[in-house]
C-alpha cells in the first residue's frame, strides 16, 4: 500500500558531496518522523538523522555540520545532503518512517510503523 524509495547513492571521492532522496508513495494521509540510517559492512545499522513533520531535526553527533536533513511534507519526501564525505561514510543508507498513515480504502485509514526503504549504496573512495 505504501513504499519508500531511495535514490541518489553512488561513488564519490573523499571530500565530495552527495544528496540522497527518499520518496514515499501510495495513498498517504500523513507521515510522522522520517529519517536516514546507515549500515556499513560488518557493523550495526546506526542513526544518521531524523526530522519530524514540523521540521525538528536530530543528528548523530559525529555527523553534525557535514550532513543536513530536510523534508517536503507536500511531496512526502526527505532528503539528506552529505558534504565533506569521508571513506568511513561508506555504507548502505536507508530511509525510515516511524509512522505512515494511509488510505486503505476511500473511508478507512491504516497505519504502518517503523517502515524502511530498500537502501541505497554510498561509497566514498580515498
Amino acid at each position: 500500500q505504501v513504499d519508500l524509495l531511495e535514490s541518489g547513492g553512488g561513488l564519490v571521492q573523499a571530500g565530495g558531496s552527495l544528496r540522497l532522496s527518499c520518496a514515499a508513495s501510495g495513498r498517504i494521509f500523513s507521515i510522522n518522523a522520517m529519517g536516514w540510517y546507515r549500515q556499513a559492512p560488518g557493523k550495526q545499522r546506526e542513526l544518521v538523522a531524523t526530522i519530524t513533520s514540523d521540521g525538528s531535526t536530530n543528528y548523530a553527533d559525529s555527523l553534525k555540520g557535514r550532513f543536513t536533513i530536510s523534508r517536503d511534507n507536500a511531496r512526502n519526501t526527505v532528503d539528506l545532503q552529505m558534504n565533506s564525505l569521508k571513506p568511513e561514510d561508506t555504507a548502505v543508507y536507508y530511509c525510515n518512517a516511524d509512522q505512515i498513515r494511509y488510505y486503505y480504502s476511500s473511508t478507512v485509514l491504516r497505519n504502518v510503523y517503523d517502515y524502511w526503504g530498500q537502501g541505497t549504496q554510498v561509497t566514498v573512495s580515498s
